[in-house]
């Protein structure tokens, strides 16, 4: 069994869709371009497809990851090719390797966020990102399932900075840019858990909502701040020569 692992994004205005509308057209991609998957098994088979940390409806994604098992072996990059032309425009497949690593979703660890707050003073922002980096403590409250949950946002920000706007963006209006680096901890501390910190510390609340766009996932460096390619290690696999994780497992399993 082959297994490959696919990043894909999610722009303009599919950002939109939930995570359940990407399975199912991710599904149907999947049979227009005639992928041998590999499925479970039981009453309701369904083909395996493993998602890892899929992002909030409403917030757009460069870097989402999935990782399919086959039952015969395909090129990762024809396979990405054929996949990406049966996806609608803005769920983009735009990378596929060969697992010859284990534990995608371990090395999942942190993501850097990009949020976009129109008419908001970058001056203001930076007062608030100021008063937020030297709190010890950022209360923020999220409606949960069991009601109000109540917890501290601070521990998992490991980087919040403004931005300058970009030249090709308008500036004919107020408009503050963040980067964020958030480790992913339990309970999970989204962007929009750090607006709610901005607020409580600094009195900041955007008059639109804010445009947030996951720029990467991956492992997260403490020494150096940043986020490295969760694929790269499989890149590496293969200059290396090392087997395929579904190759190595049947070498150890007894006769």
């Amino acid at each position: 069994m082959q297994r490959i692992r696919l990043r894909y994004t999610k722009r303009g205005r599919l950002r939109f869709t939930s995570h359940r509308d990407f399975q199912r057209a991710f599904e149907r991609a999947l049979r227009r371009a005639e992928v041998p998957m590999a499925y479970s098994a039981g009453f309701t088979p369904h083909p395996k497809v493993s998602y890892a940390n899929a992002a909030p409806t409403g917030t757009g994604s460069e870097a989402e990851y999935l990782e399919i098992a086959l039952t015969a072996e395909r090129d990762p990059d024809k396979l990405r090719e054929l996949l990406d032309e049966s996806m609608p425009v803005g769920l983009d497949i735009i990378d596929a390797v060969e697992a010859r690593t284990s534990g995608l979703a371990d090395r999942l660890t942190a993501s850097v966020w990009e949020l976009r707050l129109d008419g908001v003073a970058p001056e203001d922002a930076e007062r608030a990102v100021a008063a937020f980096n030297a709190a010890e403590s950022v209360e923020v409250q999220r409606m949960a399932k069991n009601g109000m949950r109540t917890f501290d946002a601070r521990p998992a920000v490991a980087h919040l900075e403004t931005l300058r706007p970009q030249a090709d963006r308008p500036t004919d209006q107020a408009c503050a840019i963040l980067r964020l680096v958030v480790r992913h901890v339990t309970p999970a501390v989204r962007p929009d858990d750090v607006l709610s910190g901005l607020r409580a510390v600094a009195d900041l609340a955007p008059p639109v909502a804010a445009a947030v766009t996951r720029l990467a996932q991956g492992l997260f460096d403490e020494e150096t701040g940043t986020v490295t390619d969760p694929l790269a290690p499989d890149r590496e696999a293969v200059v290396t020569g090392n087997p395929p994780v579904a190759e190595a497992a049947a070498a150890k399993a007894p006769v």
